[in-house]
Parts: structure tokens; C-alpha cells; sequence
């Protein structure tokens, strides 16, 4: 008997219909994440419906030396949620959602994803802060960070995290907090799934009725991705965002004379008075004639409608870093990087920090890349591996060109070398992951992240 086979007997004790093996029905879908690349298949997916199930998966991978992965929404750009010949727990079953208003807290299991929390918030007039896509685990996003529509209101996701619920390694069941284990608190705050399984997570809510919100897109100069960043910047923190500059994509709501021209995309949010809104939008839209506006007040999980799917099968690679204020001279840079012929789609995206993101202390949470100005992500994605080579040199070019830095956002990169995880983690806030790894999961189980080694 095979150690598959010997391990397939132990978890079929416990999962029964709920385990899938490499080649059986239903495994494809089983083991599938969002984005396309090098071929990993493992051997086993189970689906746990709570963390004793988890706990006994992982007991039965450590008895037979099987490689882990964590799988809740599956958008990691380096496929983390996936682990070659090794046993992947797929926690979407894990799906329950409690909200308290009276408390103020929402409570979610490890599989929840982003739009099914933001929907049932939303019930009571409440939101929490997630990213900008509803297919999105949030389990994986607030190990990594957070940052979308709320930000500048709010903070990051990892700034409101009350409390998680963590299985380790060796299969105990923890709650991590301010008060219990506080050094597994402050590290899961940013520092990835290094550390155990998330099977729970608590989290602030704040009133958000209503937003001020949408898709507002220009037609894209140096002047105006200066301007607005600019207006970014200077914006109440009410509002946030995203400011993407591209090449317009044959959709529906482009003129089609305006496809395959440069344009900056951006998603807004004000989630402040419902009154104040139009006025903090003015500035951007006083940069040009829109070429699409649907910005308008509407409830908040509308801005999560849609956004993920159609990148299925697709290969993305990215570069990730932060940049301040990038003045008209940068912003040309970056049009002509966008106007290059690649034989893929390329989209600079710009989040803007600031607000209460930067009102932490840096060494608050393991995401310590408080003080910069906008944080910068540099995607390239094809469908045809064929376009590899070419797309890397782009990448590669236009991060030398814009300015990246060293430092880089966890939950964005697409790479999972050692320099990605110096990157991700200043030289202290590594060390002192690297001490909270040796106390947690010292046989380093749960290295299928941007791994952090034990210290």
C-alpha cells in the first residue's frame, strides 16, 4: 500500500464523500484556483466543515509526510492554495456568517468569502473592510493585509481583526487576541498563513448604509494620473479607492473607438454623509470629460458585484511595491510602459494609503508598510503561455522604470523567493516572525505561503 493510499484510508474515517483524490470526480474543480501556472496537482482535497475536521486532516498529513496547502477563495497570484502531491483543505464548507449588531462584531468561519460577509453585513447597515473583490477568502486576505473601499476610513482588514480561532500544526485549537496568545495575534495580522489554519475569524463593523461610489474612467494623460493621485491623496478619508491605468478592454461600457486606447480606470468609494459624497467625487471628475461614469450613491456590497471569475484560467504574474506622490514626469513613464505592444493585458493599479492606514503604528501588525503614499501594482495576464517571456520582460522593465522599491505587499506578489519574503517583511519584523514561527509550527507544516522560516 502506497502512502497515498494508507493516507486516503484515514481521511476517508473522517471526510467520507468529502474527500476528492488526484483523478476522481470532481476533483478538477476541487483543486482549482483562480489563476493559471506551473502544473501542481496534489493528491488529496478534503473539505472540513469545522476545525476538529481540521485538525484531523492535519494529523493524518503529518502520520503520512504530506505537503499542505489552505484553500478558502483561491486568488493567491502564486497558487499557494494549491501543493503538488500533497494534501489540500478546502474550506469552503466552512461558510457561516454571524453578524451582531449590537456588538458591532461579525463573526465568520475560515471559508467565508468577502461579497457573502459584505451581503450579510449589509442586512444591518454594517460593513467590515475587505479588499475590492466578493470571490476573494477572507481568511486569506487579513492574513496578508486588507486594503480596499474602507481603507482611509477604516484602516486595513488586519486593523480590524478583533480575534481568530487557529489551528496549529500539532492540531490544538487556539484563540489568538489582544489578551490570548498575543504574539500569534499581532503575527497573523499581515504575516500570512505561516502560522495555522484560520477557522474563524471576529471582526469590527462600522455603519456603511450607503456609499457614494462607482466607476468613474478618463481618457488617460500624464496630467491626469498625476491629478488623480493627487486628488487621492488629499481626499477625506472618507474616501477611497483604486486608480488603475491601462488600456481600455473591448467592454460594453467603452465607446468602441475608445478600445485599446489608454485610459485610467478608477473604482471609488465615499463612505461618509450620503450628502457629502458628490463633493468629495468633484476633483476627479473635474480632470476631464468622462468616458464612463457610473459613480452614484447605492449600497455598498454593489461596489463588489462581478470582478474575478473571468480570470480563471488566466496566468498573472505581478510586481508590487509603493510609491508617494508621483508627479506628471512619472505618470508619463507609466503611460508609455501601458502603451508598449505585449502580448498580454498590463494594468498599473494604484491603492491609495493614507487616512487611518497610516494612523498605525508600523509595528502595530505584521503588515508594517504604513507611511507611503499609494501602494503600486504592476499585473501582467495572458492566456497563452507562449506570451511568458515577453510579459516578464514588461514587468520587469516597468517596475525598474516606475521606481519600485524593496518593500512589497504580501497578498499582491506573484513570486515566492526569499527576496519576496524580505520584500514583504522589514529585517525586524521578520525576526520577529521568524520567533513566532519557532513557537507555532517550529517543523515549518504550513510552508506553502511566502514562507517564513522558525527562528
Amino acid at each position: 500500500m502506497t502512502t497515498i493510499d494508507r493516507a486516503t484510508h484515514e481521511l476517508e474515517k473522517t471526510f467520507g464523500g468529502r474527500l476528492h483524490l488526484a483523478g476522481s470526480e470532481g476533483f478538477e474543480e476541487r483543486a482549482a484556483v483562480t489563476f493559471a501556472g506551473p502544473a501542481r496537482t496534489p493528491a488529496a482535497v478534503v473539505r472540513p466543515v469545522d476545525a476538529g475536521e481540521v485538525a484531523a486532516a492535519l494529523a493524518v498529513a503529518a502520520e503520512h509526510g504530506l505537503p499542505v496547502a489552505v484553500r478558502a477563495g483561491g486568488h493567491s497570484y502564486a497558487r499557494h492554495s494549491v501543493v503538488d502531491g500533497g494534501l489540500v483543505l478546502d474550506l469552503r464548507l466552512m461558510d457561516a456568517v454571524t453578524i451582531d449588531p449590537g456588538t458591532g462584531v461579525g463573526t465568520a468561519q475560515g471559508g467565508v468569502l468577502a461579497g457573502a460577509y459584505t451581503d450579510a453585513a449589509a442586512a444591518y447597515g454594517l460593513a467590515s473592510p475587505f479588499g475590492d473583490t466578493g470571490s476573494v477568502g477572507i481568511a486569506g486576505l487579513v492574513l496578508g493585509g486588507g486594503i480596499g473601499f474602507l481603507g482611509r476610513r477604516d484602516g486595513l482588514t488586519v486593523d480590524n481583526l478583533l480575534a481568530a480561532e487557529v489551528v496549529l500544526a500539532d492540531g490544538t485549537q487556539v484563540r489568538a487576541d489582544a489578551e490570548e496568545h498575543p504574539e500569534l495575534f499581532w503575527a497573523l495580522r499581515g504575516g500570512g498563513g505561516n502560522f495555522g489554519v484560520v477557522t474563524k475569524l471576529e471582526l469590527r463593523l462600522r455603519e456603511t448604509p450607503v456609499v457614494t461610489g462607482g466607476m468613474l474612467v478618463l481618457a488617460a494623460t500624464p496630467a491626469v494620473v498625476a491629478g488623480a493621485l493627487a486628488a487621492a491623496s488629499s481626499a477625506p478619508d472618507e474616501l477611497s479607492g483604486m486608480i488603475n491605468v491601462m488600456k481600455a478592454p473591448p467592454m460594453p461600457f467603452f465607446p468602441p473607438e475608445v478600445h485599446g486606447t489608454p485610459v485610467v480606470m478608477m473604482i471609488l468609494c465615499h463612505s461618509g454623509a450620503p450628502a457629502d459624497g458628490e463633493a468629495a467625487i468633484a476633483p476627479f471628475r473635474a480632470l476631464g470629460t468622462p468616458v464612463a461614469d457610473t459613480v452614484a450613491q447605492q449600497p455598498y456590497p454593489a461596489l463588489f458585484a462581478g470582478g474575478g471569475p473571468q480570470l480563471a484560467g488566466m496566468f498573472a504574474e505581478t510586481r508590487t511595491g509603493f510609491v508617494d506622490l508621483p508627479d506628471e514626469e512619472w505618470a508619463a513613464t507609466a503611460l508609455g510602459r501601458v502603451l508598449e505592444n505585449v502580448p498580454a493585458s498590463t494594468v498599473l493599479n494604484l491603492r491609495t494609503m493614507g487616512g487611518a492606514i497610516g494612523r498605525v503604528a508600523s509595528d502595530a501588525t505584521a503588515f508594517a508598510h504604513r507611511g507611503y503614499g499609494h501602494m503600486l501594482t504592476i499585473a501582467s495576464m495572458w492566456p497563452d503561455p507562449a506570451a511568458a517571456a515577453s510579459a516578464r520582460a514588461w514587468l520587469g522593465g516597468t517596475a525598474r522604470d516606475l521606481g519600485l522599491g524593496d518593500a512589497g505587499y504580501v497578498n499582491f506578489m506573484s513570486g515566492a523567493e526569499r527576496a519576496n519574503v524580505r520584500a514583504a517583511y522589514p529585517e525586524a519584523v521578520l525576526a520577529r516572525l521568524a520567533r513566532v514561527k519557532g513557537d507555532y509550527d517550529p517543523a515549518n507544516v504550513f510552508r506553502s505561503n511566502h514562507n517564513v522560516l522558525p527562528g
